[in-house]
Order: C-alpha cells, then structure tokens, then sequence
C-alpha cells in the first residue's frame, strides 16, 4: 500500500500546485500530515512531485500531442495531473515499469476522477505504449531486474 499511497499524496499535491498555485513543499508537507503519509510514502511522493514538475513542459508537450481532441487546459484537472504523474513514471523513472504506472494512474482515476476518467487516462496513456515511446523505458527497467 505504500506506493500507492504515495501516490495519492503526489496527485493531491500536484492537484493544488496546479489549480490553487499552491508552493510544492507547502503543499507537499500539508499534505502528508493530512493524510497521515509515513516517511517511505513522503520521500517516494516527494520524489513523484518534483520529478513531474521538474519535466512539466515536456509532459504537457507530450500530452498535448496525442491529445488532438482534448486541449490540455480543457482536461478536468485531475485527469490532466494523473497524466502527467504517470508520464513522469513512465519516462523519467526506470525503476518503475510502464505497466504499473499505467495501472496505477487508472486506479487513481477511478478513484479521483470522473465516472470516464479511467478510461480517458488508459486510453492517453496507452497511445505513449503503443507508439513506442515508452518501449524503451519498459525495456531498460526489465533487462535491470535480471
């Protein structure tokens, strides 16, 4: 459950960094008293913010590129920030492998989402996996656990 936790945790903070401008270690330290995040879930949630923020432009790029009916400002806000959580995962992180973030990402919708975000999230992030371009990624994180 740890992971997942943190998770939560990162979408919560990216969730009000982006739609109430909140300060990402403000929020970041609010949050997981709130939630009651313990020290592994706050350091993996911790590393999940920064990184996403860190590579924002490029995931909003991406996003924004396979997305052609949907504008990115036009996506309700937590399907954009679990997007952009996942893509995180997805291509910065190569101990994490493509499936569980995408898994993860369409739990985290059902959960926080609409009643279609599920489906709208797999669908954004499965164009990534059968376009190649995360291919790779799930390539180097399985050739690393052998």
């Amino acid at each position: 459950m740890g992971r997942r936790q943190a998770r939560e945790t990162a979408l919560q903070v990216l969730f009000q960094i982006d739609v109430g401008k909140i300060e990402p270690d403000f929020a970041i330290n609010n949050t997981a008293k709130e939630f009651g995040a313990g020290p592994q879930e706050l350091e993996f949630a911790q590393q999940l913010v920064k990184g996403t923020l860190e590579h924002i432009d490029e995931i909003d790029a991406m996003i924004s590129g396979v997305s052609k009916d949907w504008q990115l400002s036009r996506m309700a806000n937590v399907d954009r920030n679990i997007i952009r959580l996942a893509l995180y995962e997805m291509k910065f992180r190569d101990d994490i492998p493509p499936s569980v973030s995408v898994n993860e990402a369409v739990e985290l919708a059902k959960v926080f989402g609409g009643a279609d975000s599920g489906r709208f999230v797999n669908g954004i992030l499965g164009k990534f996996v059968r376009d190649g371009e995360i291919e790779a990624a799930e390539t180097a994180a399985s050739i690393k656990k052998v």
